[in-house]
């Protein structure tokens, strides 16, 4: 009888599934803290998006740190290191429910942890990419991209329980994640390290250096504007507006705040699938603005729909503006990779990173405060609008509406190359 034989998992394979452990767990933090900060301690808006802001302070403070960190010290290092940390505050926060001790200041101390785990994690992990991605970038985006929404559903869907079995039990689950993505971090290899070690004053250079890099970029520099306006409007209508929208509009539980998050992620899964069966896009930059610009018509939709088309009518609109965030998000992410310098892909990412995160802060303070005045279904037509208006003078003043790329003739040369327009 023959015996069969398996073939060893390739390092993208490991890449996968340690990044997916990080996003399973993502998407039950995600859900969850929002349902036990607006729907367990009914917070107010405003206070919903201070500790929305907490979560996202330290990205602002250390992700270009983080970035710089990761390629003095080793990309797969400093990733297992912020990874093994991140258990920490959800430790805190289990022993926290089970001594029934649960207050905002809590949640707060808990956000910050958290935080400072990933202006470390993200850059790093991000910087291991192009590594694992054998020639192939805008491909293994796409396909890590796939594999970091779909597990993040069944985060969603954990958490959308703990009504139900108890938020304990969620917490437990996201920390055993955790922990199980250290042990494929372990398999990958590890790229050299550039230097064994910098002063203060070296790592900051290093820091402007990367920073300098993107600025200076025709194609760079444009993609961090329009991530500004994501970070700004679409972070901050995701983690402050939705969760405040199904609270007041529908006095929704966990399991609504878990289908909505659902739906907006089931959204990225088909776009992400539409781009595998596609091939590589020739003009990516173009795919990134139309993207934006739908994206901003269909969250709009959201909020005219929650004046009186009912609750699935939302959820159909935000999955089709998950839709759209599928194609822009892999677009701007492999333009970035492409164009980054190698010995500076860690900075470069972390300044990608830095631009979209480190805008949250103040636009979970800015949707928070938008629902006060406004309400949740006007506040979502006003961040579709202040993105619709960024994206349109970033199209109109930048290379990547005609930016193309073009496919390698020969067969052994599989990557794609960036060609700016004239």
């Amino acid at each position: 009888m023959a015996r069969l034989r398996f073939r060893p998992l390739r390092p993208i394979h490991h890449y996968c599934l340690a990044t997916g452990t990080w996003f399973a767990a993502h998407g039950v933090q995600n859900v969850l803290f929002a349902w036990l900060v607006a729907m367990v301690l009914r917070e107010t808006p405003q206070m919903v998006g201070v500790a929305q802001m907490a979560m996202l302070a330290p990205v602002l403070l250390l992700m270009l740190l983080g970035g710089s960190v990761a390629d003095v010290a080793g990309g797969r290092r400093v990733a297992m290191l912020a990874q093994g940390f991140a258990l920490l505050p959800g430790i805190g926060l289990l022993a926290v429910l089970l001594l029934d001790a649960l207050s905002f200041r809590a949640m707060l101390v808990y956000a910050v942890a958290m935080g400072c785990a990933v202006a470390f994690l993200t850059p790093a992990r991000d910087g291991l990419l192009n590594h694992v991605a054998e020639g192939r970038i805008q491909r293994t985006v796409v396909l890590v991209s796939l594999a970091q929404f779909g597990v993040q559903m069944v985060g969603f869907v954990v958490a959308g329980m703990a009504g139900a079995i108890g938020p304990e039990a969620v917490i437990l689950f996201q920390t055993v994640v955790l922990a199980a993505g250290l042990l494929a971090y372990r398999r990958l290899p590890s790229p050299p390290m550039r230097v064994a070690s910098r002063s203060p004053s070296e790592l900051l250079g290093s820091i402007a250096e990367g920073c300098r890099t993107v600025l200076r970029s025709p194609t760079m520099r444009p993609v961090i504007v329009q991530n500004i306006a994501t970070g700004l409007f679409f972070m901050g209508t995701y983690i402050v507006t939705v969760p405040l929208l199904v609270r007041e509009a529908y006095d929704g539980s966990s399991a609504d705040l878990a289908l909505m998050a659902t739906a907006n992620m089931l959204g990225l899964v088909t776009s992400i699938l539409w781009l595998l069966w596609a091939g590589d896009l020739r003009r990516p930059g173009r795919a990134l603005l139309l993207a934006h610009v739908l994206g901003c018509v269909f969250l709009a939709g959201a909020g005219v729909a929650a004046f009186g088309l009912g609750f699935w009518a939302v959820v159909a609109f935000i999955y089709l503006w998950g839709t759209c965030g599928g194609v822009a998000m892999s677009m701007s992410r492999a333009i970035m990779q492409e164009a980054a310098p190698e010995g500076q892909r860690g900075r470069v990412m972390a300044f990608f990173s830095f631009s979209l995160m480190g805008a949250g802060p103040l636009g979970a303070l800015t949707c928070g405060y938008l629902v006060e005045v406004v309400g949740p279904a006007l506040a979502l037509i006003a961040a579709a609008a202040g993105v619709f208006a960024l994206v349109a003078v970033v199209a109109r003043t930048s290379v990547l509406w005609n930016m193309s790329v073009a496919a390698e003739a020969a067969p052994k040369r599989r990557g794609w190359r960036m060609r700016e327009a004239a």
